[in-house]
């Protein structure tokens, strides 16, 4: 077979043999963080370590053994009530703790910008889903706000249970302690997609940063380890933080999401990961925060560069970059990085997002801030290039006005998007990443909507919901 053959093997040999510096997910940063840390010997293991439910290995749905051990020490890292391990994401964390505290006609209250999982959970369980909306930041879903959380209480006072992304995508964070307090006075249950900030607990009073949602109060907080931390991708942990929560419940629901085969390799990753914060941690996240308060003081001094770094609420470690000023959109700076060989989580209207992690070095800091120097003074030179930067933004319409809602029955047939406005959608139409609905199923499309999603696809980007040939699933009478 050629090298040059476009395969997945191929792709993957040739980006690790790269030399490209990691400001996207997963958070160990590649292979170094292993073997700094004396686990690189689990790196030769893959193969032979890719086992099943043999003796000694333990058993993830009946574990009293090794698997056990690391459950528990994650517990303890996070000073929760109990920790489970995931081998399936945050997703499935997320779908088995909202199908454990919510009954079928039971009302969720949720964030309109969750991500899609949440809206999966309310569809497996035909939970009724009452909406809380985030503020907007820069043309980003900013953080919920508490008096929101309890107005929606107002309207719906025997709602079960409330969730809420925090960190979402870009670092903002809401504030939980305020939430929680709120949620548990009506009697209910607070579920935290802490995807992003697996970290949040061990940063506490390392640099300027949010509690956890563990410090919060929250009853049930997801945490995707490989976002930011160092297990593999796929790999989680779920903690029970509150006797508010069966964990009967949560754990008959797991046992009915997760994957009945469960990879060793994964649950190895989150035992070395589990390893790395006890006995390395401290020396690891001191490094950590000194990366990111650096970037922030050198990026301060690069004409042209903005960075978000005001919010009170922000997880610092996601650096949201913005070059607008350069008259570059977020596309232009996310490609201009990547010339040089640095790869960006996201790029969405006029800024990027570099992502960074607990394997995240000064050397990679070192190639960021040369990169931005570098776009700095070769664009700043050449005078504005773009003048029209809005097109890939979201609107602080998006999802603060309300959607028409339809019925979610009867035929259905795929048009063009561009020829959807006023129709009742079928199908989630979900920007990937963030991974958040911008039209959910039984909403009303709208000509923002059309526009908008045009335009990512125009530009190349994943939009779920929207097929190669730019068609969308809508809701159709027999009336023509």
């Amino acid at each position: 077979m050629s090298v040059n053959s476009k395969t997945t093997e191929n792709f993957l040999i040739e980006h690790s043999r790269s030399g490209a510096v990691s400001f996207h997910m997963p958070g160990h940063k590649g292979s170094g963080i292993y073997r700094e840390t004396g686990h690189g010997d689990f790196l030769k293991c893959m193969m032979d370590g890719d086992i099943t439910e043999i003796p000694g290995a333990d058993n993830l749905f009946h574990n009293d053994g090794i698997l056990a051990d690391t459950a528990r020490a994650y517990a303890s890292i996070y000073g929760v009530k109990k920790s489970y391990l995931l081998v399936n994401g945050t997703s499935c964390g997320i779908i088995a703790g909202i199908l454990a505290c919510v009954g079928e006609g039971e009302t969720l209250i949720m964030a309109r910008n969750s991500h899609k999982s949440v809206y999966n959970a309310v569809r497996l369980g035909g939970i009724r889903a009452e909406f809380v909306y985030p503020s907007m930041t820069d043309g980003l879903a900013g953080s919920v706000a508490p008096e929101d959380v309890a107005a929606a209480f107002d309207r719906c006072p025997d709602a079960a249970a409330v969730i809420l992304p925090s960190p979402n995508y870009y670092g903002i964070c809401s504030d939980i302690k305020a939430i929680a307090d709120i949620v548990h006075e009506r009697g209910g249950i607070l579920i935290v997609d802490q995807a992003h900030g697996a970290h949040l607990k061990m940063m506490e009073g390392l640099t300027r940063m949010p509690l956890s949602a563990e410090t919060g109060g929250a009853d049930i907080i997801i945490n995707s380890t490989h976002k930011t931390l160092a297990s593999f991708t796929q790999s989680a942990v779920m903690n029970v933080n509150s006797d508010r929560v069966s964990l009967d419940e949560i754990e008959d629901r797991l046992q009915m999401i997760e994957s009945s085969s469960p990879s060793y390799i994964l649950m190895g990753s989150l035992d070395i990961n589990r390893s790395i914060i006890e006995e390395q941690g401290e020396r690891l996240f001191r490094r950590w925060a000194s990366c990111v308060d650096r970037f922030y003081r050198e990026a301060a001094a690069i004409p042209g560069i903005r960075v978000m770094n005001n919010l009170p609420f922000l997880d610092r470690t996601k650096l949201n970059i913005d070059a607008t000023q350069l008259g570059m959109s977020g596309a232009d700076l996310a490609e201009e990085l990547l010339k040089r060989s640095i790869v960006a989580e996201l790029a969405t209207g006029g800024m990027v997002m570099c992502m960074t992690g607990i394997g995240t070095t000064d050397e990679h800091i070192d190639r960021l801030i040369r990169a931005l120097t570098e776009i700095s003074e070769e664009f700043g030179s050449m005078g504005v290039i773009n003048s029209d930067l809005s097109d890939g933004a979201v609107s602080e319409e998006v999802w603060t006005r309300r959607h028409l809602q339809g019925e979610c029955a009867g035929k259905t047939e795929r048009i063009n998007v561009n020829d959807a406005a006023g129709m009742c959608a079928a199908d989630y139409i979900i920007p990937y990443p963030p991974g958040v609905p911008l039209v959910c199923r039984g909403e009303i499309i709208t000509a923002e909507d059309c526009d908008y999603v045009s335009g990512l696809v125009s530009r190349g980007e994943d939009v779920l919901g929207v097929d190669s040939l730019g068609m969308v699933k809508v809701y159709v009478t027999d009336e023509k």
